[in-house]
């Protein structure tokens, strides 16, 4: 038996595999669909649980799946004594979401990743490709 702690792709990778989801997926009910090392993608279909007052899905639904996609792209480079956190998350909102624009994908990339920080996008796309919202990201990155 190997008791080796896990690099962060292989974490990324056993929970795909055992059929768990984060936490904050099941709450907002998006899913990892897939995961490679600098890549991350989210995918979710949103409707009226996620709606505003005015009757729009909320700007936080893109920005969880954004952060969620381009920090999971950051874990998949980490080694297993690193973890790391959002510091800075920014967004862009180019077309509103209602409970009609069906299933949703977030797609993260690693830019960049140093010692002490990683740099990470994202874009949040409808199945014909449309772009809802877009991020960058700054996150640190620390040894546990």
């Amino acid at each position: 038996m190997n008791d080796a702690p896990l690099s962060g792709l292989e974490q990324l990778r056993a929970l795909l595999a055992g059929g768990r989801q984060p936490p904050i997926g099941e709450t907002l009910r998006f899913s990892l669909v897939e995961i490679e090392e600098g890549r991350a993608v989210f995918e979710g279909n949103p409707g009226l649980e996620v709606y505003n007052p005015i009757g729009s899905v909320h700007g936080g639904y893109a920005a969880a799946l954004l952060d969620s996609a381009c920090g999971c792209a950051v874990h998949s480079k980490l080694s297993p004594s690193q973890a790391y956190s959002t510091l800075e998350l920014k967004v862009a909102y180019h077309r509103g979401m209602t409970d009609k624009t069906g299933i949703v994908r977030a797609v993260g990339n690693v830019v960049s990743i140093g010692r002490r920080a990683a740099f990470a996008e994202a874009r949040l796309t409808d199945a014909a490709g449309r772009l809802y919202a877009s991020a960058t990201s700054t996150l640190i990155v620390m040894e546990r």
